[in-house]
C-alpha cells in the first residue's frame, strides 16, 4: 500500500466502523415497521416530505440508540463470541468519538422531526431512544431476566412513530401494531439467548436461559408465540385489517408457532438459532403484508 493510499483505507475502515455502530440490519427493521406505520395512518398516499423526514429522523434517532448501546455494553460485548469484534471493544472507535457520534446522530434526527414533522413524534422517537440506550441497555439488562419484556417497548415503537409523523396524534390501531412488536420481542430474543446462553453466563448477563435454564426458556417462548398468534388476530376482529392480512399471518403465526414448538419438544443444535431467523422473517413479512392489505382493499 503506498502512502497515498493507506489515509483512504483508514478513511474507509473508520467509516465503516461508524457504520456498524448503527445496527443497520435491526434500523431497516424497524424503519419497515415505521413506513407501515406511517401508509395505515392514511388512506391516501404519504407525502413525499412527511415519508423522507419522518423516516430519516426515525432513522437516525435509533441509530443513535445502537451506538450508545455499543458503547455502554463495550464490557459485555468484549466477553461474547457473537460481539467481540464490534467496533468499540475491538479499539477501532473510542467511546467518546462513538458518543460524539450518537449526540450528532441524536440532535440531527430530533431536529429533522421537530422541523419538518411534528413534535409529538419528535418526543416520542427521543423517548424510544432513552428507553433503549438508558433504561433497557443501562439498567434493566443487567438487573432482571425480563429485561427484554420490559425494554422491548422502546423497540416496539416505530409504528406508533410512524402513524403520529402521518397524522399528528396517537390512534388504537397504531398502538396495536405496537403490541404486535412487543409481543413478538421476547420469543424473538430469548431464540436467541438459548443459543447464546454460555456467552450470557460467561458475561454475567441475567438473561433468561441463565436465571431460569434453558427448558423454562423453551417453555416461555412456546406460550410467548401463543400469544403473539392472538394477538396477530386482532386487527382482523376489529375491522382494521381484511383477509389478506388474516390469511399472510395465519400462515406466518403457524410457522412461528412449528419452529416454537419444535423448540420445546423436538429440539436439535440450531433449532433455537433457526427460531430466532425465522422471527425475523415473520415480522418483516407481517408488515409487508399489513402494508399489501391496507392498499389492495382501496
Amino acid at each position: 500500500m503506498t502512502g497515498r493510499d493507506k489515509p483512504r483505507h483508514v478513511w474507509q475502515v473508520q467509516w465503516h466502523a461508524y457504520y456498524e455502530m448503527t445496527k443497520p440490519k435491526v434500523v431497516m427493521l424497524l424503519l419497515l415497521t415505521a413506513l407501515v406505520g406511517m401508509c395505515l395512518a392514511s388512506d391516501s398516499w404519504i407525502s413525499w416530505q412527511i415519508l423522507v423526514a419522518g423516516l430519516t429522523g426515525i432513522g437516525f434517532l435509533s441509530s443513535a440508540a445502537a451506538v450508545i448501546n455499543h458503547v455502554v455494553d463495550r464490557q459485555i460485548d468484549s466477553q461474547m463470541a457473537r460481539t467481540f469484534n464490534r467496533p468499540v471493544p475491538k479499539g477501532k472507535i473510542t467511546p467518546t468519538k462513538a458518543l460524539i457520534f450518537a449526540a450528532v446522530l441524536s440532535v440531527l434526527g430530533y431536529i429533522i422531526l421537530e422541523l419538518w414533522v411534528n413534535r409529538l413524534t419528535a418526543l416520542l422517537t427521543l423517548a424510544s431512544l432513552v428507553g433503549y440506550a438508558v433504561v433497557y441497555t443501562m439498567f434493566l439488562k443487567r438487573a432482571t431476566p425480563q429485561n427484554i419484556v420490559i425494554g422491548g417497548l422502546a423497540g416496539a415503537a416505530p409504528p406508533l412513530l410512524g402513524w403520529t409523523s402521518v397524522t399528528g396524534d396517537i390512534h388504537a390501531h397504531a398502538l396495536l401494531l405496537v403490541l404486535i412488536i412487543f409481543t413478538w420481542t421476547p420469543p424473538h430474543f430469548w431464540a436467541l439467548a438459548i443459543h447464546r446462553e454460555k456467552d450470557y453466563a460467561r458475561a454475567q448477563v441475567p438473561m433468561l436461559p441463565v436465571t431460569h435454564g434453558i427448558e423454562f426458556t423453551k417453555t416461555s417462548i412456546l406460550l410467548y408465540t401463543v400469544l403473539l398468534c392472538l394477538v396477530c388476530l386482532l386487527p382482523y376482529l376489529i375491522g382494521m385489517t381484511g383477509m389478506i392480512y388474516l390469511i399472510g399471518s395465519t400462515l406466518l403465526n403457524g410457522g412461528f408457532l412449528y419452529y416454537a414448538w419444535k423448540l420445546k419438544y423436538a429440539s436439535e443444535d440450531n433449532t433455537a438459532m433457526q427460531t430466532f431467523k425465522f422471527s425475523i422473517v415473520h415480522l418483516m413479512v407481517l408488515f409487508v403484508v399489513l402494508l399489501l392489505d391496507h392498499y389492495l382493499k382501496y
